[in-house]
């Protein structure tokens, strides 16, 4: 399994460029100063919007999401949307995205080492990197399903921020991949799911009911869960926001994972415990077909350029 993101396997064009801070620079010469917070404090907040067929899928939302967060941990935005939205396009041209991804993360800028917000912070920092994926791995995962298995819950309290301080997140996936799984599941004290490592986690009762956490601090407002949501309704299926136990996930008929760069993706084993018949089911593949129609057709609906 690669480095990147969910695993995806990644095309990597010659002269990759990123953007910081006002500037396009090759990839391997982009850099920040030592003494920025994000990289001194973790003190940033990042978004994802993905890219199918050259179509930013979600994108206003995905905005939506980044300026709450950045508003949640008293942070300025670096500019305005149709400004960001332009840098979006650009990073994409440049690096030849037709499917892919195009990741943001603002910081709260360079200033000499303090634990406390100074009264006068520095402007933030935007850095934004723009990657290819491969769409045949993740339709190849959807085709078999993947392994997921089960972790404490060790983050913070305030899960509903999307913030770059990932060590919990990253060690539940690191344990995932030695396990030869693809996802974490994370479990909160009392036993039930709260979501992935990268991912909103789902289940499918026996009477075909679909199953996802309901929105708190303790899980990220997963932007494509909140279109699958709509999605969902608009397909007649019936969706419960709830807890669920482990034991309910092991009992259930099917089991997904969603994420911006994954859509609806099969769980057909957690904890090395086969879910259903071991197969994708065809709720999940109902979801997908969905989430597809919606997204594309928002992306199709809006304009090319702010």
């Amino acid at each position: 399994m690669s480095d990147t993101p969910h695993g995806w396997a990644t095309r990597e064009p010659v002269g990759r460029i990123a953007y910081v801070n006002g500037r396009y620079l090759p990839h391997a010469r982009a850099a920040v100063h030592i003494e920025d917070r994000g990289l001194q404090f973790a003190d940033a907040i990042y978004e994802v919007v993905g890219v199918v067929g050259g179509e930013f899928l979600d994108e206003e939302e995905h905005l939506d999401r980044l300026q709450r967060s950045v508003g949640e941990i008293g942070m300025a935005m670096p500019m305005g949307r149709a400004a960001l939205k332009l840098i979006t396009r650009e990073m994409a041209r440049r690096n030849r995205v037709r499917d892919g991804l195009i990741y943001f993360q603002v910081t709260r800028g360079a200033v000499r080492r303090d634990h406390a917000v100074s009264d006068s912070p520095p402007r933030p920092t935007l850095i934004v990197t723009a990657r290819n994926l491969d769409p045949n791995q993740t339709e190849q995962r959807r085709e078999k399903g993947i392994a997921v298995i089960t972790r404490p819950d060790e983050r913070w309290a305030r899960c509903d921020i999307k913030s770059t301080a990932l060590l919990p997140n990253i060690l539940a996936k690191t344990a995932a991949r030695k396990a030869g799984a693809f996802e974490a599941w994370l479990l909160d004290d009392d036993g039930f799911v709260t979501e992935g490592a990268s991912t909103s986690a789902w289940i499918v009762t026996k009477e075909g009911r679909v199953v996802t956490r309901d929105l708190s601090n303790a899980i990220l407002p997963g932007v494509t869960r909140r279109i699958i949501l709509e999605a969902a309704a608009e397909g007649q299926i019936t969706v419960e926001e709830r807890k669920f136990t482990l034991d309910e996930a092991l009992a259930a008929k099917e089991a997904f994972i969603t994420a911006a760069t994954l859509g609806a993706t099969p769980v057909v084993t957690i904890d090395g415990h086969t879910i259903g018949d071991g197969m994708p089911g065809p709720i999940a593949r109902r979801i997908q077909e969905l989430y597809r129609h919606a997204a594309e057709t928002a992306a199709r609906a809006k304009p090319s350029a702010p």
